[in-house]
């Protein structure tokens, strides 16, 4: 199993040590940084400063989202950061959510799965370098009736075949996901509950392609915190677990809420959220069990981390991504260190 790192957001608050920490992990020999996007810094942007800075790591969009960009806009980004990384970029897409998609960039939020598909479709057929034509029910390449002509991409990636993945979480976008995509990148990750609630998806889509699940990239991301108090550590996620369980989304359209009743939380789930949406924040944090935050993060002293990280690799994780916590670039730097520490006494490295 490989380890990668999740820098998150930037503008979250830790801006002047993500730098350090790609390049410490890059040192330390963890496989990918990924970047993330929503409605402040772009993706795009991050990932080009991090790989011009380190030397081996992997650098991907966890995610690109799918409403931001034309197809063929992402290609050319695609293609742009693996040429100057010398090859490094791995290309995460996301459909985002409904407040995002419509509220901050405008574009309706329906058929996400039929969206994915074409966007995908186009992508990596802009990304082969033959000239782009398509005629799909959301994208129609060139637009008929116009003057304009099928283009090809004039920019060489460094690779033939670049790494792609989707952020997926229900049944049917991971079954899509193991049926057209590279790797999934998924969130909330149970080692208990991974195989019910994603795996076995994946699986099926895989199946459908006629592939097996042997060239398919399993890649979670958990939050991690060492330490020898695993109830203080867990308290620490509350926020961040009350926040996407509660409020990432609409009551109707929370898939993170989904995800938490899949796994046996049906209860807590709609008390997190009714709370949360009723503007108690600290009541929905106070509201989540222990055992999910426990569950979806990598918490506690090396030896229990080593244990945790055993059962996600028997689960089927290829590519377990860290977002190790901290309040300073020390307590960070040491969390990235246990990583790997945790990985060889797992005997994983």
């Amino acid at each position: 199993m490989r380890l990668g790192i999740n820098l998150g957001y930037w503008g979250a608050g830790a801006d002047g040590d993500n730098l350090a920490v790609a390049q410490e992990a890059d040192r330390l020999g963890y496989d990918v940084c990924w970047a993330a996007e929503a409605y402040g810094s772009d993706a795009a942007t991050v990932l080009s400063w991090v790989a011009a800075r380190t030397e081996r790591i992997d650098v991907g969009s966890a995610i690109f989202q799918i409403p931001a960009r034309t197809p063929a806009m992402t290609a050319m980004t695609a293609a742009t950061l693996d040429s100057l990384s010398g090859g490094r970029f791995r290309l995460g897409l996301g459909v985002s959510g409904p407040q995002v998609s419509e509220g901050w960039y405008g574009v309706k939020f329906d058929k996400p799965l039929a969206r994915t598909r074409e966007y995908v479709e186009i992508v990596r057929k802009a990304m082969t370098r033959e000239r782009l034509s398509y005629e799909g029910r959301h994208w129609t390449l060139p637009l008929p009736g116009g003057p304009g002509k099928p283009l090809k991409l004039t920019v060489h990636p460094q690779r033939e075949h670049i790494p792609l993945y989707i952020a997926a979480i229900g049944p049917k976008n991971l079954e899509q996901t193991g049926e057209i995509a590279d790797g999934a990148l998924l969130i909330f990750p149970s080692a208990e509950h991974i195989e019910d609630t994603a795996i076995q998806y994946l699986r099926a889509g895989r199946e459908k392609a006629g592939r097996t699940m042997e060239d398919f990239d399993i890649c979670p991301t958990l939050p991690l915190a060492v330490g020898d108090d695993v109830n203080a550590l867990a308290d620490l996620f509350r926020p961040y677990t009350a926040l996407y369980v509660g409020g990432m989304g609409s009551r109707e359209q929370n898939f993170y809420n989904r995800l938490a009743q899949r796994m046996g939380y049906e209860k807590e789930a709609a008390e997190i959220q009714d709370k949360y949406l009723s503007g108690d924040k600290a009541g929905a944090a106070a509201a989540i069990p222990h055992r999910l935050i426990d569950q979806t993060t990598l918490l506690g002293p090396v030896e229990r981390i080593a244990d945790r990280m055993a059962a996600y690799a028997a689960a089927g994780v290829t590519t377990l991504t860290l977002a190790p916590a901290g309040f300073t670039l020390d307590e960070r730097i040491t969390a990235l260190r246990a990583g790997t520490e945790a990985l060889e006494r797992a005997g994983l490295a």
